[in-house]
């Protein structure tokens, strides 16, 4: 049934979208983003407004290379708006040393330009919910996400990560929280919950077997693009599929 409600969704249309480029001004920053719409996009209002995703791509992958995510989520009502963090001049990620302290910079600045857009495109798309926001990334892009959870925002209900592997889910306050793993590389201790933490936390937690971290994108494999997609499929509807196989 759950390969037959996406077969439904990818059947429809392709959504509408729009590249910009927000400038930061005060970082001196010129961020690129990508915004695709609902497929019903009447249907959203001041009164009725519609959830938005907030789509962090992971390092050194290009922030509109994540279109699977971006058509399941626009056809299930969602505005996603894609951000790219990495911009020119930004000092390389650290591949050596204590990495949650080399890196830290980066979720910091990526988190900052998280608020910077909500509140950037707050107030020109009311008929979207940014108070509610969904956060969705990829590796460093799903670090990221959980770094502005750990923050404590107020403003932000759910985090979706594909195979993050360094910055702690929450483990405060109520967020909904889906975390896609693949089985190439683990996640450094203490980044997942234990099988205590899943039951206190409103948390889904879902392996996905023979996936591999750097195939989560557009350019990885039919079959995982489709599993990847069920889940968040399942996991939006209120479901958890605790299993996933080829």
């Amino acid at each position: 049934m759950k390969f037959l409600v996406l077969l439904i969704l990818l059947a429809n249309p392709v959504v509408a979208s729009e590249h910009r480029v927000i400038e930061d001004a005060e970082r001196q920053r010129d961020i690129p983003i990508q915004i695709s719409f609902p497929m019903d996009v009447s249907s959203c209002s001041a009164e009725n407004k519609c959830p938005v995703a907030f789509l962090n791509s992971g390092y050194g992958v290009a922030y509109d290379k994540y279109s699977f995510l971006s058509d399941v989520l626009n056809k299930a009502g969602y505005l996603v708006v894609a951000i790219q963090h990495e911009l020119p001049g930004d000092p390389a990620l650290a591949v050596k040393g204590h990495l949650y302290t080399e890196r830290s910079e980066n979720w910091k600045r990526g988190a900052t330009t998280l608020k910077f857009i909500r509140t950037q495109l707050q107030s020109e798309f009311s008929g979207y919910d940014f108070n509610k926001l969904t956060l969705v990334g990829h590796s460093n892009g799903g670090d990221i996400g959980s770094w502005l959870f750990n923050e404590g925002v107020d403003f932000a209900e759910t985090l979706i990560t594909l195979d993050h592997r360094r910055v702690p889910l929450p483990r405060h306050g109520s967020p909904s929280i889906l975390s896609i793993r693949g089985g190439d590389f683990p996640a450094d201790q203490g980044v997942l919950y234990t099988e205590q933490e899943r039951s206190m936390f409103n948390a889904c937690v879902v392996q996905i077997e023979n996936a591999k971290h750097n195939d989560m994108t557009d350019a990885g494999p039919d079959w995982l693009k489709a599993s990847i997609s069920n889940i968040l499929l399942s996991f939006i509807s209120g479901q958890c599929n605790s299993e996933e196989k080829a």
